[in-house]
């Protein structure tokens, strides 16, 4: 360990530290306030019109017409297409318009009639999920596109389920309030329809074409912010001041935390992990559970043993999930839409479960970690799946005096007025003036939060694009030594590669002017995305949420026979520098299906026949042999049996036997620790899949840092006036950066400072030298570890006992 001289130096130290596999990357042009500002402003508006498209939606479960209205730009549009017949489904002339917001608000009222969400027992589940949105280089427009379902009851015996794309259009838009995020045009573009006994068919029992993109694959993983020469000719009408641009980035960064903090207690809940849900919680955190005050403990006592078991299903994917940060940065809240899919296949039953939840979360003030405060859970609709939803379902029916929980204050953010409270401080403040080490941090700091957007956009390219087939597209979406697993057979190395394996499996794929008698629709959700301390690399879980549609027939009384699978994608993204051009591109994409199924939506989930196909129990759904004989012999970069992979395919289809598929419960791993406890969980399986079996393919042998697995973890102890720190990452986690012993987060009150080597220990010792202004009795000290290109920064405080002064 060694000494650093000043606060500078520290900094500077650390920013070394973060980027030191960031080497062949070409010199940037240093950043400036400006640069900076306008930078803010991007990550800022892709931000702003995701939480748009989402208020939306969640106004919808509510029957807020006019609120939805109101999104719209004066002059906006919506586009509601009508399905009538299979080829003329794109056309503008299938579509209903409604223009103005008294327009589109009528609109609105008269689509869902009976089934608004306000009416007693009705129900009107609107989720638009799965964004995809592309800035315009001016920063004024923008499009999107989303997957978009909806289930709707009138609780008098009526019911519906349509779904489709989205394809929107958006416009910044200048008010009395400055600057706002208004939807230019919102074409829907259906695709299936149903009702609740029956399911759901192609709409208008027609074949599908494939809705254009609004992208390319080549630019579906465009940058946010613009590359240096383009960066300089747009400019924000004011500079922000450094203090204004370190609270609205720490903003970003904090709500990337709480997102994925939310997002993985659901994948928790999911798999029953009530120890992993219980550290997520702060140590007074408590639930609201449709207005009832519990304890943690009650409620994941009303929600079944610990772990999973034969036949039981505890699915609660999360949908349109919005985070607001509170204005002194240290607590937040989310809302979003629930949708529990609960079933026992062994008892023969099964239930929907319709939840609207506004969290609260506080960041620890000793370790700068966010964890839950209250879980608000305001259920809606519960309903058995024999029976389903159309009479009201089996809670006390909703009537007008049930107001909706309060919507999140997220629009009109992009003001260039102070936003950041007087009394608001940085984490730790190694500076208050612009020197170019402290821009190049809030640079770096701001390209990690546009990296989590710029890789759920390559998530859900990924996702239409394997809805339409489209191999050379999705091949296309990886680095040039990305590799994809093709599902039940292994991994493919190159997009060349990818591509082929995909057309010697479906042929060319699909094109533009072909029409489909059916549609596989994998839903990418959910996604719990850790970026690199540079933001050049990043890993992500996504749900994987699979249904289709198809052609009804005669024989099923034209009735849908799509059901529901459940699975989970485990990724990662880097940026690819090719040409002089920056793309996000994936790097590694794994596919674990399908841990539950139903095969058939009359079925459901907890029947045991529930693949709705005639095998035998124990035998695989689709056996390697017959995948491996549909992409014609191709053979793989690595197989899924491979020895290499040690334990983390058995059970998969195509993986070492046994086979497990469902009613039997399979293995679920994990690339990450608890974000709050730091728990490494019993399936751990950190960095890329098939990177134990293939090392050159992980990240750091390819000139990328792999983001770090969990939280910092810093334990602080005090013996007289000595304090030692000591600095723990997840299991083989170097450990190296800078420790700092601080009274408090100004720059000036440096105590000690200490810099860790990754061959030396990680533990930091420090001798307080008492000076005049400490005073004796307990002195809280803050002990700080800085971070580095394996490590996220972390904090612990301790308390010193200054002895009285000596008499003389």
């Amino acid at each position: 360990m060694k000494l650093c001289a000043s606060v500078a130096c520290a900094v500077k130290l650390a920013l070394a530290l973060w980027v030191t596999t960031s080497a062949s990357v070409e010199a940037a042009s240093a950043p400036t306030l400006e640069s900076l500002t306008n930078d803010l402003r991007r990550a800022e508006s892709v931000r702003e019109i995701k939480n748009l498209q989402k208020t939306y939606a969640q106004l919808a479960f509510h029957g807020q017409w006019a609120d939805m209205a109101a999104l719209f730009a004066d002059d906006g549009i919506l586009r509601w297409g009508q399905g009538k017949s299979g080829a003329n489904l794109l056309a503008n002339s299938d579509a209903i318009d409604s223009k103005g917001s008294a327009a589109i608000e009528a609109f609105l009222k008269k689509e869902a009639g009976d089934m608004d969400g306000v009416k007693p027992g009705s129900l009107n589940a609107l989720v638009n999920d799965q964004p995809l949105i592309t800035l315009s280089a001016d920063g004024n427009t923008a499009k999107g596109r989303y997957h978009s379902f909806q289930f709707m009851g009138d609780g008098k015996g009526n019911s519906k389920i349509q779904g489709g794309l989205m394809e929107n259009e958006y416009v910044l838009t200048t008010t009395s309030k400055g600057d706002v995020w208004r939807i230019k045009l919102l074409r829907y573009f259906p695709q299936y329809i149903g009702d609740y006994k029956k399911g759901w068919v192609n709409v208008g029992n027609n074949s599908l074409p494939i809705v254009p993109y609004h992208y390319t694959a080549e630019t579906a993983g465009t940058p946010i912010l613009l590359p240096d020469s383009a960066r300089n000719k747009t400019s924000a009408s004011e500079p922000l001041s450094l203090e204004e641009l370190q609270y609205r980035i720490t903003r970003l960064n904090d709500e990337d935390e709480v997102r994925n903090l939310q997002h993985n207690f659901g994948h928790y809940v999911d798999r029953r992990m009530w120890p992993e849900v219980a550290d997520l919680y702060a140590p007074d955190g408590d639930v609201s559970n449709d207005g009832k005050l519990i304890s943690v403990k009650e409620l994941l006592a009303t929600m079944g043993p610990s772990g999973l078991t034969r036949g039981i299903l505890n699915e609660h994917p999360i949908f349109q999930m919005t985070v607001e940060i509170s204005p002194d940065g240290l607590e937040a809240t989310t809302r979003g839409l629930e949708i529990g899919m609960i079933g026992d296949s062994e008892a023969k039953t099964a239930e929907w479960r319709f939840v609207t939840f506004r969290h609260k979360y506080v960041k620890d003030p000793n370790t700068n970690i966010w964890k839950i405060k209250r879980s608000v859970i305001v259920p809606r609709l519960h309903a058995s799946y024999s029976l389903g939803w159309a009479n009201g379902g089996t809670l006390r029916a909703n009537t007008a005096a049930d107001p909706p929980p309060p919507f999140l204050n997220l629009l009109g953010r992009l003001s260039n007025s102070s936003q950041r409270p007087q009394d608001w401080r940085p984490l730790w403040r190694e500076e208050n003036i612009a020197n170019e080490t402290v821009l190049h941090d809030l640079e770096r700091r701001i390209k990690r939060s546009t990296a989590w957007d710029e890789s759920e956009n390559v998530s859900s390219a990924y996702g239409y694009y394997a809805d339409d087939i489209r191999c050379v597209a999705f091949a296309t979406l990886h680095a040039d030594k990305g590799f994809k697993e093709s599902p039940g057979v292994g991994w493919y190395r190159t997009p060349e590669r990818i591509a082929k394996a995909c057309q010697n499996r479906y042929g060319e794929g699909t094109n533009n002017s072909v029409l489909r008698s059916s549609v596989p629709i994998h839903m990418r959700l959910q996604p719990v995305i850790l970026v690199s301390q540079d933001g050049r690399s990043a890993t992500s879980r996504v749900r994987n949420l699979q249904i289709g549609t198809s052609k009804g027939t005669a024989a099923r009384n034209f009735s849908g026979s799509n059901g529901f699978n459940g699975g989970m994608y485990h990724d990662q993204f880097v940026l690819e520098e090719k040409n002089g051009v920056s793309r996000r591109k994936l790097w590694s994409l794994v596919i674990d299906e399908f841990y539950w199924n139903s095969g058939s939506w009359v079925g459901g989930w907890a029947s045991l026949s529930s693949t709705g196909r005639s095998v035998k129990r124990g035998q695989p759904i689709d056996s390697i042999e017959r995948r491996q004989a549909a992409i014609g012999g191709y053979v793989t970069d690595i197989d899924l049996k491979d020895p290499g992979h040690g334990p983390r395919e058995i059970g998969f289809n195509g993986g070492p036997p046994p086979t497990v598929r469902w009613p039997d419960v399979q293995r679920m791993w994990w690339a990450y620790r608890n974000p709050v406890s730091g728990r490494a969980p019993d399936s751990y399986w950190p960095g890329c899949v098939p990177c134990r079996a293939r090392p050159a393919w992980n990240l750091t042998s390819n000139g990328y840092q792999e983001p770090a697995t969990g939280p910092t973890l810093v334990n602080a102890m005090a013996e007289g006036l000595k304090v030692t720190a000591t600095v723990t990452g997840g299991p083989g986690e170097p450990v190296a950066g800078v420790v700092q012993l601080r009274r408090g987060n100004r720059s000036g009150n440096m105590v000690g400072e200490v810099t860790l080597a990754e061959s030396g220990n990680n533990t930091a010792v420090f001798f307080v030298q008492l000076d005049g202004t400490f005073v004796s009795g307990l002195e809280p000290l803050d002990v700080f570890f800085l971070g580095s290109d394996r490590l996220q920064p972390g904090k612990a405080r301790v308390m010193l006992a200054v002895p009285p002064p000596v008499q003389k």
